[in-house]
């Protein structure tokens, strides 16, 4: 099972070895080390995951790739028979490992490189700091299918749950049965924020609490597989929305859409943040963007970076992004791609209401508020 999945994989794995390659060799470096689980997720697309404690940035296996061509996974001798077994078969990775008792990382790598230059993920010992982010676009089109299969599952989920829900939940329950639907497949939450009533009215991250639902319900839910990760939320009211959240769910579609539309490559950070104060200024809510940050790229983490008032990052063709523009008490967030200068959503949620906006001869869907 494990080498057909690498087999499968044979395309993404090769252009993502060219990058590398090309990354070593602009640098005269005899290899570089990964340790960062979102890295060595990427390196091998979406198939060796390392990690035992789910919050941690390292896992128990770091890659080694060697600028003539070979790959090594390195663990301790007590991971080393499982990680062959089950998350490295087939994929041409080589296995080196020390008696767990040991801190020998760096003597293996030293002992592999012979010494020369290697760049490193994280700071340390003899190793160069390096950041791979640029490595990581634009994505695949093996990641591009993955990221669309994961927008469909979380959505999936999503609206599973908030139909369910009744008023007399406790946030806890409602997390769990967000928790579960994730589970059942094959999702892991990596953001549950799970909130009723006055606490969404007054937190724009409203954690789960004790809180019990009454009339008004939130799901906001960042979920990962293969290593990339998906942002959705949404809301379900019992009874007709007040006059203020219908104000305001009338509005932040708006500034979604907006967003979309300055959504181009080459479109700089500042710039998008600029849209978005513009948006809301247009719909009577000035300054709503100091209030809270209005999103970014997604990848192999939830936000790459998030849209600022100086910021010099670049939108680049294939890629992720989030934007959660929003006014205290009211969201609109979801995950689409920009593909050839498009804008493709993946999280939406069909059986629950849309809202549609035109910006500039085109139409942008948000979510709306299920209403019970």
């Amino acid at each position: 099972m494990g080498q057909e999945r690498w087999k499968l994989a044979g395309g993404e794995l090769a252009e993502k070895s060219v990058r590398l390659q090309g990354f070593l060799e602009q640098r005269d470096a005899a290899g570089v080390l990964l340790r960062k689980t979102q890295n060595i997720l990427w390196a091998t697309a979406g198939i060796a995951d390392v990690r035992l404690l789910g919050p941690s940035e390292t896992g128990v296996a770091s890659l080694l790739i060697l600028r003539d061509g070979r790959r090594f996974f390195l663990s301790g001798s007590n991971e080393a028979e499982r990680l062959a077994t089950e998350e490295f078969d087939g994929s041409g990775y080589e296995q080196a490992s020390w008696p767990w008792q040991k801190d020998a990382l760096a003597d293996e790598v030293a002992r592999l490189t012979k010494g020369g230059l290697v760049l490193a993920d994280t700071p340390g010992g003899a190793f160069a700091a390096t950041d791979l982010a640029g490595l990581q676009s634009p994505l695949t089109l093996g990641e591009l299918d993955c990221f669309r299969a994961l927008g469909r599952l979380a959505a999936e989920a999503v609206s599973e749950v908030l139909d369910g829900l009744e008023p007399g939940m406790t946030e806890v329950a409602m997390k769990a049965r967000m928790a579960a639907a994730c589970l059942d497949r094959n999702l892991e939450p990596s953001v549950l924020l799970i909130a009723a009533d006055e606490r969404i009215m007054h937190y724009r991250h409203a954690v789960t609490r004790d809180g019990v639902l009454r009339k008004y319900g939130m799901l906001n839910l960042c979920a990962r597989r293969w290593g990339l990760c998906v942002s959705l939320t949404r809301y379900v009211h019992f009874g007709p929305l007040p006059v203020e959240l219908e104000e305001r769910f009338a509005a932040v579609p708006k500034v979604q859409a907006a967003l979309y539309d300055a959504s181009r490559p080459g479109a700089s950070s500042a710039e998008l943040y600029r849209a978005a104060a513009e948006a809301y200024a247009a719909v009577g809510f000035s300054g709503e963007e100091n209030a809270h940050h209005q999103g970014g790229p997604a990848g192999y983490g939830e936000r790459i970076w998030v849209a600022l008032p100086d910021g010099q990052q670049k939108l680049t063709n294939g890629l992720a992004l989030a934007w959660n523009p929003s006014i205290q008490g009211a969201k609109v967030e979801d995950t689409v791609l920009l593909v050839d200068g498009k804008i493709e959503p993946i999280t939406q949620t069909l059986t629950l209401p849309m809202v549609h906006t035109q910006v500039g001869g085109k139409a942008y869907a948000s979510a709306g508020v299920l209403l019970r």
